[in-house]
């Protein structure tokens, strides 16, 4: 089968799937969620930790950390979405710049497969950083985990950033300010108004996934009212 019939089917299926939920469904009170991350375990851990408390007749999460790049962990995520037994009503995909060169591309192609694309540009350390400051200077992946350290070691002197620490949400939490956070991604995302993403540096989209996963009911308002 070629890869053109191949996407025709999966589209078929996924089109098959929504037309069942909407001849079926009645107001929903339940969300399904598919993250899937590049990071391994630092951005699975965040999101885990986000919604650990969150009302599950509301809101479930199937969180995922492949250790992949751009491109390939867009399409994982449209292969998850399309093999799994659960119907998901969201599926994003979170993912940094870095060095990768297929940054533009992974974008649009998780846009036209309607994938929600929760990137950063360089690092997914910028979100954590916004907790505490605004920075409007693009500077690498180090340089944001030495000025997080600066922050938090204002509170705890001994302090020391590493990746896959679990505790990094409860320090965001007790130290930063969510609030302030997403308001600072949003004053950076509003510098930008063209389609090359790679060179929004820096700027991350991670707060929308936050807000939505902070506020799961908006979702489902607009899902009833369709």
């Amino acid at each position: 089968m070629s890869s053109r019939a191949i996407r025709e089917l999966r589209e078929r299926t996924r089109k098959e799937k929504h037309d069942k939920k909407r001849k079926v469904a009645t107001r929903r009170v339940h969300l399904n969620y598919l993250i899937v991350c590049e990071g391994e375990q630092t951005e699975p851990n965040y999101f885990k930790a986000l919604v650990g408390g969150r009302n599950s007749r509301v809101l479930s999460v199937d969180v995922l950390g492949m250790g992949e790049s751009t491109c390939r962990l867009v399409r994982t995520a449209m292969e998850e979405r399309d093999k799994s037994p659960i119907e998901y009503d969201r599926v994003w995909a979170v993912f940094d710049k870095d060095d990768f060169i297929d940054f533009n591309e992974a974008i649009d192609l998780a846009r036209s497969n309607d994938i929600n694309a929760a990137w950063s540009n360089e690092s997914f350390e910028l979100w954590y950083y916004l907790h505490f400051q605004y920075l409007d200077t693009p500077i690498t992946r180090a340089q944001y985990i030495e000025a997080l350290n600066r922050e938090i070691r204002k509170y705890e002197p001994e302090y020391s950033y590493a990746k896959n620490d679990r505790a990094t949400f409860a320090i965001l939490c007790q130290y930063g300010n969510l609030d302030m956070a997403i308001r600072h991604a949003e004053r950076l995302e509003a510098f930008y108004h063209d389609t090359n993403y790679a060179t929004h540096k820096p700027c991350t989209k991670v707060h929308h996934l936050v807000m939505e996963l902070l506020n799961p009911e908006k979702v489902l308002t607009k899902i009833n009212e369709d």
